[in-house]
Parts: structure tokens; C-alpha cells; sequence
């Protein structure tokens, strides 16, 4: 007589084990929502000279005053929201244009040559010549424009990525199994390969994020987008620049939350993809 062996329930995971790709996440978290939340904080208006030009830091103006004397926490904390904003946008469209284009062009021969082709040549175009280019070009310029450079040049670098940790699944028994069966091309694209992707998907989100945050910022740096007195941190150091020995917050302070805004998402999209990419597999 065969002795019939029931499985036992699954040992419950460590809660620390869970709790650790969230930990990396907190501080991007928190800062995102500083900065989305930064103008209902302001102290001061964001227009107005409150102190001296270049005045230090006191109890009325913490980081101090600008170029002009206006309260320079009040305009860091307004000069957030539209950055992240273009940048979430950015990495959004980015990430789904890579994703689809990379997912269907490995499996179309013609499809991947012509995104291949494309891509190659898109990527010999300096992004700084380009970015100006399509600024200078679009009516208008401003942050739309930057918006939408930022998008054309980085969607040709996100396409590779994706068709590189695409191939391999191409190839795969399950996806021949399904193009037997006759599964067409959309089938095979987004039910088999897309879900398989999800980690790769999730990092090249965040890489693409800090990117555009970059591109923005330095758009910014060059006046190409946003203009005065348009509060943006990236404008506040290119306006405070000469006054820096005056008043170092001024130009500190906007360069450091540039800084700490990338350096957190892309942590937290670097914790979060592993986390993804094993969830993936015990499915």
C-alpha cells in the first residue's frame, strides 16, 4: 500500500525579509510627496522680496533670500512639483514606448531591423544638441518642448534595453509552444514575453526617471525651458550662481534636492526590482 503524503502548509516568509526592498523606497517616497506638497507648505510668496538680496539665513527666511531678496525655501519648496511631474511623465511614456517596441521587435525579423536601424541612428545625435534643437524649434519652447525631447532622445537608448532582456525569452519554449498554437503576434508579446519583463520593466522606470530629471534640470540650467521668475530648482542655481559666496543656500540648497531626488528613486527602483523579478518567479 502506497503511503499517501500530504504537503504541510508553506513556511510563512520572515517579516524582515518583506520588509527589506520596502525600506529603500521610504525616502523617495517622502521626498516625492515633500516636493508635490511644497507650495501649500511655502512660507512666503514665491514673487515677493521678503529680505535683502543674498540676505542670510534668519527666523523669517531659513535658507535665506535670493538675487532678488525673495524667501529661497519658499521657491524650493515650489520649484518641485513641476520637475518631478515632467520627469514621472517622461519616464512614463519612455518606459512604455521601450516596452512595446522592444517586446514586438524581437519577434519580427523586419520590425527589429527597422528599430534597430532607428535606434542606432537616433542615438548618434548628441543629447545636448538635440535637446536645444527641439527646444529652440517647438513653439514656444518651455517645459513642454524639454518634455518632449527628453522623450524622443531616450526612447531609442530604453529600446535596446528592453530588446536585449527580450531576446532570450523570444526563443523560449513557451513562446514557440504558443506560436504552435497559434497565438498571434499581440499574444505573444504581451501575455508571454511583457510579463516576464516585469523587473527589467520597473528598473529601466526609475533610470529612465532619473534621466529626465537630469535632462530637465539642465534644460533648466541652459534657460531652454522653464523662465523666470518661474521658481524651479534648476533655475535657482543658474539665477544665484554669482551670489553663491553671499548666500550658499541659495544655490545649495536646490543642487542638493536635485541630487537627493535621483539618487532616492533610483535606489528604491533598484530595491524594488529584484523584489519583482523574484515574485515573478514563484508564480
Amino acid at each position: 500500500m502506497t503511503a499517501v503524503v500530504v504537503p504541510g502548509p508553506r513556511p510563512a516568509r520572515p517579516r524582515t525579509r518583506i520588509l527589506l526592498p520596502v525600506v529603500p523606497v521610504v525616502p523617495a517616497v517622502l521626498l516625492v510627496l515633500l516636493a508635490m506638497t511644497g507650495p501649500l507648505l511655502a512660507a512666503h510668496p514665491v514673487d515677493k522680496p521678503v529680505t535683502a538680496p543674498y540676505g542670510t539665513a534668519g527666523t523669517d527666511t531659513a535658507l535665506g533670500g535670493d538675487q532678488l531678496g525673495r524667501d529661497v525655501l519658499s521657491r524650493l519648496l515650489h520649484g518641485g512639483s513641476a520637475l518631478i511631474g515632467s520627469a514621472l511623465i517622461v519616464a512614463a511614456v519612455v518606459t512604455l514606448l521601450a516596452t512595446l517596441l522592444g517586446c514586438f521587435a524581437v519577434l519580427g525579423p523586419r520590425l527589429g531591423r527597422l528599430v534597430e536601424r532607428a535606434a542606432d541612428t537616433a542615438i548618434l545625435l548628441p543629447p545636448v544638441l538635440g535637446i536645444m534643437l527641439l527646444a529652440l524649434a517647438w513653439p514656444g519652447g518651455g517645459r513642454l518642448a524639454i518634455s518632449v525631447a527628453a522623450i524622443a532622445l531616450g526612447t531609442p537608448y530604453a529600446v535596446r534595453i528592453v530588446a536585449s532582456a527580450a531576446a532570450p525569452l523570444a526563443t523560449s519554449g513557451f513562446v514557440e509552444a504558443a506560436t504552435a498554437s497559434g497565438e498571434r503576434l499581440g499574444h505573444l508579446a504581451l501575455r508571454e514575453i511583457l510579463p516576464n519583463l516585469r523587473a527589467t520593466v520597473l528598473a529601466l522606470f526609475g533610470l529612465r526617471f532619473v534621466d529626465a530629471v537630469y535632462v530637465i534640470a539642465m534644460a533648466g540650467f541652459l534657460q531652454l525651458g522653464p523662465q523666470p521668475p518661474e521658481a524651479d530648482w534648476a533655475l535657482m542655481i543658474r539665477e544665484n550662481g554669482p551670489g553663491i559666496l553671499l548666500n550658499p543656500w541659495a544655490v545649495v540648497a536646490p543642487g542638493l534636492a536635485i541630487g537627493l531626488l535621483a539618487i532616492s528613486v533610483n535606489l528604491a527602483a533598484n530595491a524594488l526590482a529584484p523584489a519583482t523579478a523574484r515574485r515573478a518567479a514563484l508564480r
